[in-house]
């Protein structure tokens, strides 16, 4: 991988961002030929927002190659399947998504391409995995940009990284930290994989333990330390476990078998080369005049790129 700087390093969960996105602009922000273009330019308003307000010093928008991929459903069958909109006998499964917001992802790419904005996403992983990498190899702080709270499990103070999480647009995020993790679930960084795998979450087909929500997942390891800590008082009849949940944990030994390999971001993607230095100056000036004659990105483009274009502060 090659590295612009080793500053502050921004990644953006690119597809939780364009969503966010496509439902916050109104569908009638659209092309001169009448396509919808809300997403695009809506993702291109929180990249401005984003960039002025944090400054980061390498910028990576990270996609999902494969937003089901097929060694988690190996290992949980019901991972995201409500979100299968068709099965393919090769390749990924198609997912689940509005109409008009499909033919607008192509559009994104391009113009983050033309832009000059490292663009990554790898087969067979999520976008996630490609930011869990990305986070693990970075030597500076780092901001990672998401609607996803699976992501809180790589906040870590002591290496500098935090989740901006939007609360309303970009212009409002709530800054994760060990901290906030600590208040809002009683675990850090690290434990709040654990944390999410026992309480399930029926966004993503994950089905958790019976009867153990987020508060009693919660006191169980602030108890036992950890998923393992968890599961060996299952065994030592001295443990401070109700039956009921000695039992549902015992009856849930397959699912936490293989939950954390699901559950957790992978850190070991084969990322490619990229040089992920944030641009001050498009890398294909003509295709990007181009595209945003084209599909009419206006205003949202060009403040992106006086942005961009500005010393640092």
């Amino acid at each position: 991988m090659m590295r612009g700087v080793t500053g502050r390093l921004m990644l953006l969960d690119t597809a939780s961002l364009y969503f966010r996105a496509y439902f916050g602009v109104p569908d009638s922000v659209k092309a001169p030929d009448g396509t919808p273009v809300n997403a695009v330019r809506g993702l291109l308003d929180f990249i401005d927002r984003l960039v002025k307000d944090h400054r980061p010093d390498e910028l990576v928008a990270c996609m999902d190659a494969d937003w089901r991929p097929q060694w988690r459903v190996d290992l949980i069958p019901s991972y995201k399947a409500h979100r299968v909109a068709e099965e393919r006998e090769t390749g990924p499964d198609e997912e689940e998504v509005p109409d008009t917001l499909s033919p607008q992802v192509p559009i994104i790419e391009a113009v983050l391409d033309a832009l000059g904005i490292a663009r990554v996403g790898v087969a067979g992983y999520e976008a996630d995995d490609v930011i869990g990498t990305f986070t693990g190899r970075s030597k500076g702080p780092v901001d990672i940009v998401t609607g996803d709270r699976d992501l809180y499990q790589l906040v870590d103070d002591a290496r500098g990284v935090r989740v901006l999480y939007p609360l309303k647009g970009v212009g409002t995020l709530q800054l994760t930290d060990e901290a906030w993790l600590r208040e809002k679930y009683g675990v850090d960084g690290s434990g709040y994989a654990d944390l999410a795998l026992l309480r399930g979450d029926p966004s993503d087909g994950l089905p958790g333990v019976p009867g153990i929500g987020e508060k009693t997942a919660a006191k169980l390891l602030a108890e036992f330390g950890d998923l393992a800590g968890i599961v060996a008082a299952v065994d030592d009849p001295r443990a401070k476990l109700t039956p009921s949940q000695r039992s549902r944990l015992d009856e849930s030994r397959p699912y936490l078998a293989v939950a954390p390999k699901v559950v957790k971001v992978a850190d070991d993607v084969p990322l490619p080369d990229v040089d992920t230095a944030l641009p001050h100056a498009p890398r294909d000036g003509a295709t990007l005049e181009a595209l945003a004659r084209r599909w009419g990105l206006g205003g949202s483009l060009q403040r992106l790129l006086t942005t961009l274009g500005a010393p640092p502060a």
